[in-house]
């Protein structure tokens, strides 16, 4: 069983506060595999550094603040046994139980997650006629030339942009406008939600070196905020 305080730290009698493996993750990836398989109330301790980037842990007369500024990546299955979905094999779980699967998955704490997307089971023939697709290199020089711009453009990464430097450097058109209003409203965006997805379109701007933010970079990061309605239900 995990312990919030494998995560958050920990703060023996007599001894000084530790770090927990959210802080041991600053400035890196924590990689949680089968999400909810984790105490609700293990994973609910991921919101507060998931907003601000620190965590706090006080015992008796002990507190500490520790940075916690991680890139959190997860994965869960569809149900408890795995084939919700999948055209190959037959799901077995009653729809209690995968209500019950889900929900130890807050709505606060997906709204903090910026993307989140389904990856279905793919045929075998599908994996046989792969191709060698992109490189991490590739891909390596295109995310250090899209933090390259940000910093020369704002001197923070997109992720850290709050107030009035949102609004300038994720400023959009009237149909971005129009189509940002609607989805908010379709998939019920909270503010969090609503700016969250403002970030995500400006990185992906900036991954295809657009100055401004397209109909179409707002449209893709729009779609990685569905799950989470999907999830919900």
């Amino acid at each position: 069983m995990v312990h919030s305080v494998a995560l958050i730290g920990r703060s023996h009698s007599g001894s000084h506060p530790r770090p927990g493996e959210i802080s041991l993750a600053h400035h890196g990836v924590l990689f949680l595999d089968e999400m909810p398989e984790f105490p609700r109330a293990v994973l609910e301790v991921l919101r507060e550094p998931l907003e601000s980037g620190e965590i706090h842990i006080a015992r008796a007369a002990r507190r500490a603040t520790f940075p916690a500024r991680f890139q959190l990546v997860a994965a869960m299955n569809p149900c408890p046994c795995g084939h919700l979905g999948d055209p190959q094999q037959i799901c077995r779980c009653t729809p209690a139980q995968v209500s019950q699967y889900r929900s130890r998955l807050s709505g606060p704490l997906l709204d903090r997650i910026d993307i989140q997307m389904e990856v279905p089971a793919l045929p075998v023939s599908a994996l046989q006629e792969a191709g060698p697709g992109e490189s991490s290199a590739y891909w390596r020089e295109r995310i250090a030339q899209a933090v390259d711009r940000q910093w020369q453009r704002q001197q923070v990464r997109n992720a850290q942009l709050q107030g009035e430097l949102l609004d300038q450097f994720c400023a959009l058109d009237t149909v971005g406008t129009r189509l940002l209003s609607r989805a908010t409203e379709t998939l019920h965006l909270s503010a969090r939600g609503y700016h969250r997805v403002l970030r995500v379109a400006r990185s992906i701007a900036d991954l295809e070196g657009s100055d401004p933010i397209g109909t179409q970079h707002l449209a893709e990061a729009i779609q990685y905020r569905r799950l989470a309605q999907t999830l919900a239900q």
